[in-house]
């Protein structure tokens, strides 16, 4: 009985994180869906790249739903197979997401409520740190608890964009990286009221996905306001 138990518990942990993975990305679409519908952006007028970091962007969500998914049923032999398409898929989109911020200066596609030094930073660092945390996973792929926390802290790190469409981001302008980080700090939240039910207390790899949402938002902050950024930022830009 008790092994049964214990094989119950670890089934709804699974479903945990399966519903973390579709939550995610139903949050990202309906973010950009709206915006589209709502006529703020043309997507037939948008350049070849940025759809291609939209399509880069949708397999990563279809991955994340998928390798949930075969984990949940224990097909772990194909989740593991798929994992390295995962990884070179996020390569991909950190490669993609510098381009896209660096392109989107140089052709004045980006929105106007941020500086062009701003958005550098935020492009520039979202993309690596989204990358380095899917490193981070793959390294520990051997530590189940940390790998899946990871991944899916990964994917919070980039819900910047999608709450871009979402919030009020002119009326915020100046201080927008404060409800960001409180938003993406309150899916970490999600995560830690899972762990202290689940293990009993916060795992390590959740504190660590808190610490990144905050670095990252002061990152960007600070970076936006160096010289250097800033110079090469408006230089881009053409100002």
């Amino acid at each position: 009985m008790a092994t049964t138990a214990e094989g119950a518990g670890a089934a709804r942990s699974d479903y945990f994180w399966q519903r973390m993975a579709i939550g995610l990305a139903v949050f990202i679409i309906f973010g950009f869906l709206q915006f589209a519908l709502r006529g703020f952006v043309d997507p037939v007028a948008a350049p070849w790249w940025v759809h291609t970091h939209g399509i880069a962007m949708l397999a990563w969500l279809g991955l994340l739903i998928g390798q949930s998914m075969l984990e949940a049923r224990g097909n772990l032999a194909l989740h593991r197979r798929l994992g390295w398409t995962g990884a070179m898929l996020a390569i991909v989109i950190t490669g993609l997401g510098i381009f896209t911020g660096i392109a989107s200066l140089v052709l004045n596609r980006f929105p106007p409520f941020f500086s062009p030094p701003y958005f550098l930073a935020l492009t520039v660092v979202e993309a690596i740190v989204f990358g380095l945390m899917v490193w981070a996973a793959v390294r520990r792929r051997h530590l189940t608890a940390w790998h899946r926390r990871l991944m899916i802290g990964a994917t919070i790190v980039i819900l910047e964009p999608a709450l871009g469409r979402l919030l009020p981001m002119p009326l915020m302008i100046g201080w927008s990286d404060i409800p960001v980080a409180l938003i993406q700090l309150a899916v970490v939240a999600i995560i830690a009221r899972h762990d202290r039910r689940k293990l009993g207390h916060i795992h390590p790899a959740t504190k660590a996905i808190a610490a990144i949402v905050i670095a990252v938002r002061i990152t960007i902050y600070l970076l936006a306001m160096a010289p250097p950024v800033a110079a090469l930022a408006e230089r881009l830009a053409g100002g």
